[in-house]
């Protein structure tokens, strides 16, 4: 059946065009960046505002408490605001969105290699927000454990969890599941779909990015699936996989067990969500600096070392668990080492851009302030990496700020520079060029104040998760910062509505896009909007790499396609 002949439902619901599923998971992220940033405002108005009613919607979303974050809720919203952003919004938007649109698209491959298995993935990555979302209408709640959810907190010895915390965790082994179907179709995919003459060294290291992010998922996403799933037969049959001490009638449950499983996954789980964001930053850099993406094959080869060491790292995170000082030691060299080949992006960024012809339109400005963020977010990581500097700073403010620079900054920095630069081919109109600069600038400043400031207080003492800061007198004198990091917050939370109204204000009445506008050379670009079903008409032949610019044997034009032969000097 051709592509003109589906019905609706199998169009543009039930569809098994992987660019079709592509917009579907990236109207599915936004819709939960809205909701993870919601509720990053409300756990910014209680730093500030101890006790006082959240304006507007307070009462309507918190009646029995009269519009007061009390310290429960207070806990759902820092268990919330971390599950959300981090798989079900950054992980939709990027790995869902762009892998799916991408990855074929780039490779000169029709489809994904199993587009019924795409599109399964999909709606019971659908099914598994839709549990996470209903958790929140629940009489008492959603999850109110931490976004980690460390037993006993999350077990019932804890004494908070319910059916939130059920709930919580059979959305998260849900969403697990769709992840790890879509990992078996994009490494399957980029293995044996690749147009001819497409060798893996002539990738898009955006493509790059997304296939050894799927790898790592392949890989750990079980290992937590399975943690998860002894996790949820404690709290619904009375197993005790992670119940120790007086509460526990059976030997050999451990908690701390729960946190190795977790790390052992959520380490990777960083690498699995910037891997993408690197390889897009390289390649948009090349687009916007005219030149070749400086040092391609030492990229690829960091990018492969960063994927292998990301799974032996995962005890930093536990450096004050009670660890031996030997193994401590272990992985302190280990996350040390893995700053080496993280360091080699930083110079080819820099090499890439360095005397190029720069461009600066609001894609570009995005991909530079990835570069910005991202070197800040690594630094910092080192002191933490270090056991004697992260004895002080575990679980303070400062660990926030970090964290917040190293993913939350740089993954969506990438991702709202990937909206702007393929708006045109996903959707075949332009965005606002003037709204985005707005968008940017006000975000980038924004941003930067509030997560360089959080690195602040943490730094002065300030531990995470705090209910009300001020009861502590040494911190105290922070407050007023603890204010202006909130109002700052509020800035860029509040700017994130320009960014919707731009979106889709140009989705339907923006000025249509010739099929390159950015004169790119990547094979994406030779398609004209609308993409039909099945991508390519007859077979691609690709005949030179990905960042072919400012050649010079080019004459006419600064660029060539990969499906064009480079003209000889």
């Amino acid at each position: 059946m051709s592509y003109r002949q589906q019905s609706f439902w199998c169009k543009y619901i039930f569809s098994t065009d992987h660019k079709v599923i592509a917009k579907q998971y990236l109207f599915f992220g936004l819709f939960f960046l809205l909701w993870g940033g919601l509720q990053a405002m409300a756990i910014r108005w209680q730093m500030a505002f101890n006790g006082v009613e959240v304006p507007l919607i307070g009462k309507l979303i918190w009646p029995d408490a009269g519009g007061i974050i009390t310290p429960y809720i207070y806990n759902q919203l820092i268990s919330m605001h971390g599950t959300i952003m981090i798989f079900w919004a950054i992980t939709p938007l990027l790995g869902g969105a762009f892998g799916n649109f991408l990855i074929p698209l780039q490779i000169g491959a029709r489809d994904m290699a199993f587009p019924v298995l795409n599109m399964l993935s999909f709606w019971i990555f659908f099914l598994s927000g839709g549990v996470l979302l209903g958790s929140h209408f629940l009489k008492t709640g959603p999850s109110a454990s931490g976004w980690t959810a460390y037993p006993p907190l999350s077990t019932p010895v804890g004494g908070i969890p319910g059916l939130g915390q059920t709930l919580w965790t059979l959305s998260l082994i849900l969403m697990g599941v769709a992840v790890i179907l879509g990992a078996i179709n994009y490494v399957t995919t980029v293995i044996r779909l690749r147009a001819p003459g497409m060798t893996l060294m002539k990738m898009p290291l955006t493509v790059w990015g997304f296939w050894l992010a799927s790898i790592l998922n392949a890989i750990f996403v079980p290992i937590i699936a399975a943690g998860l799933i002894f996790l949820l037969l404690d709290n619904v049959l009375g197993t005790q996989f992670f119940i120790a001490g007086s509460k526990a009638t059976i030997k050999g449950g451990d908690p701390l067990l729960y946190q190795h499983v977790f790390w052992l996954f959520g380490h990777p789980e960083v690498y699995i969500l910037i891997l993408p964001v690197w390889g897009i930053v390289s390649d948009l850099l090349a687009v916007f600096s005219r030149k070749p993406a400086f040092g391609y094959k030492m990229t690829v080869i960091s990018m492969c070392a960063v994927t292998v060491l990301s799974g032996l790292v995962w005890g930093h995170h536990m450096y004050v668990s009670g660890m031996s000082p030997l193994l401590g030691k272990s992985f302190m060299f280990l996350t040390l080492l893995i700053s080496i080949p993280t360091s080699i992006f930083f110079l080819n960024w820099i090499g890439t851009m360095w005397k190029g012809s720069l461009r600066f339109d609001v894609p570009m400005l995005f991909t530079m302030s990835v570069v910005f963020v991202f070197g800040l977010g690594g630094l910092t990581g080192l002191y933490l990496a270090t056991v004697t500097s992260d004895m002080y700073l575990h679980d303070s403010m400062f660990l926030v700020g970090h964290f917040h620079y190293t993913l939350a900054a740089s993954v969506f920095m990438g991702s709202f520079a990937a909206i702007y630069y393929w708006f045109p081919k996903m959707f075949g109109r332009r965005m606002n060029e003037f709204l985005g600069k707005i968008h940017f600038w006000v975000t980038f400043i924004s941003l930067n104040y509030v997560f360089f400031n959080m690195i602040v207080v943490g730094y002065a003492g300030q531990h995470r998760r705090l209910f009300d800061p001020a009861v502590y007198d040494f911190i105290k004198p922070l407050m007023p910062l603890n204010k202006m990091i909130s109002m700052f917050a509020f800035a860029l939370g509040l700017i994130q509505i320009l960014f919707f109204i731009n979106f889709f204000w140009s989705l339907f009445r923006g000025r249509k896009a010739e099929r390159n506008p950015w004169n790119a050379a990547t094979l994406e670009w030779t398609l004209d909007y609308p993409i039909p079903h099945g991508n390519f008409e007859g077979e691609v032949v690709v005949k030179t790499g990905p960042h072919e610019y400012s050649h010079p044997a080019l004459k006419g034009r600064d660029w060539i396609s990969q499906t064009e032969e480079l003209p000889k000097p």
